[in-house]
């Protein structure tokens, strides 16, 4: 993995296929930091004044929206893919400071801190330059992956889906903790950033049954409900976290950026799925990576959630001002 240092800014990863970093306009960050006091910025202004730095796990990654041969052969055991949402995102918005992509496939919130598959800390990517922070995580830490296969395999000794409750349960209370700290951090490093986490879209329909994931519609519904739980555990620490920062008059800002329904009518094994259903490794009789993750289609569902919220704003002023 190429890694491009820039002067006074952030680490900067390049994707191989040559979408990964866009470097800093001269001279911008200066002159906004020159001309404080005056008017009060716009959102996308506040998010668009310094780097923006996307974090998070698999969602943000982009696993299941390989649409290239080296999407499909990473160099990296995080996956970052060309179609994650990231790269729409800082297509769409000049940032003063440039933009990089840290997400990676697999990571908890303790990963976030502390790194994956080698690679450092995402968290250490972000600093006073930061701007604009997205990220989704918390699935990893619930076992997202390990309560869908616990539904999927129907096997004697199999606990199903139900009888998980008790373990998803003590993971979402470890969440409670741990994901509040995190974004704590993040706002500690990068303390005039707009940080927006995104909650996870609704994998299922809830009206018809995707018999070919061997799964019923009870299933499908009990498995959008543990969804809809993280996404309220998530929002949850948003908002407090916000609240904080505004009762302090800190520059920055957390927001929710609600997926749940982005989905809708287009879920896994839906006729035009944005999210992919079950695939197979019949080699290694697992669930290949890329099962239960968004599309192509899925991701430019996504980017649009992130570029509608970064103009949109939290919903209060910002304490910024050029």
């Amino acid at each position: 993995m190429a890694i491009v240092p820039l002067v006074a800014l952030p680490a900067v990863r390049c994707e191989a296929f040559g979408a990964g970093c866009r470097a800093p306009l001269p001279g911008i960050q200066a002159h906004a930091a020159a001309h404080d006091g005056g008017r009060p910025l716009s959102p996308a202004e506040a998010a668009t004044r310094g780097s923006y730095v996307a974090l998070g796990d698999s969602y943000s990654a982009g696993v299941g929206a390989e649409a290239t041969l080296a999407d499909s052969n990473p160099l990296s055991g995080c996956h970052r893919t060309s179609k994650a949402y990231y790269h729409t995102v800082a297509k769409t918005f000049r940032f003063a400071g440039g933009s990089s992509f840290w997400a990676c496939s697999g990571a908890t919130t303790a990963d976030v801190r502390k790194g994956r598959y080698g690679e450092p800390s995402q968290l250490n990517r972000v600093d006073g330059n930061t701007s604009l922070v997205t990220i989704s995580v918390g699935g990893n830490d619930i076992g997202f992956s390990k309560i869908m296969a616990g539904c999927v395999v129907k096997l004697p000794w199999s606990k199903g889906c139900e009888k998980q409750g008790g373990e998803i349960a003590d993971r979402m209370a470890g969440l409670r903790e741990s994901l509040p700290e995190l974004v704590a951090q993040i706002t500690a490093r990068a303390p005039r950033a707009r940080v927006i986490m995104m909650g996870y879209p609704r994998p299922f329909s809830e009206i018809s049954a995707n018999r070919g994931d061997n799964l019923t519609l009870d299933d499908q519904r009990w498995l959008n409900g543990r969804a809809r739980d993280l996404n309220e555990l998530i929002r949850q620490t948003v908002t407090e976290a916000d609240q904080h920062l505004a009762a302090v008059h800190a520059q920055g800002s957390v927001e929710f950026v609600d997926a749940y329904s982005a989905f809708s009518g287009h879920e896994a094994g839906s006729s035009d799925p944005y999210m992919n259903g079950l695939s197979l490794d019949l080699g290694a009789l697992a669930a290949e990576p890329r099962s239960y993750h968004p599309t192509v289609k899925g991701q430019e569902a996504l980017a649009k959630l992130f570029v509608d919220q970064i103009n949109r704003g939290p919903g209060r002023t910002l304490n910024q001002f050029a």
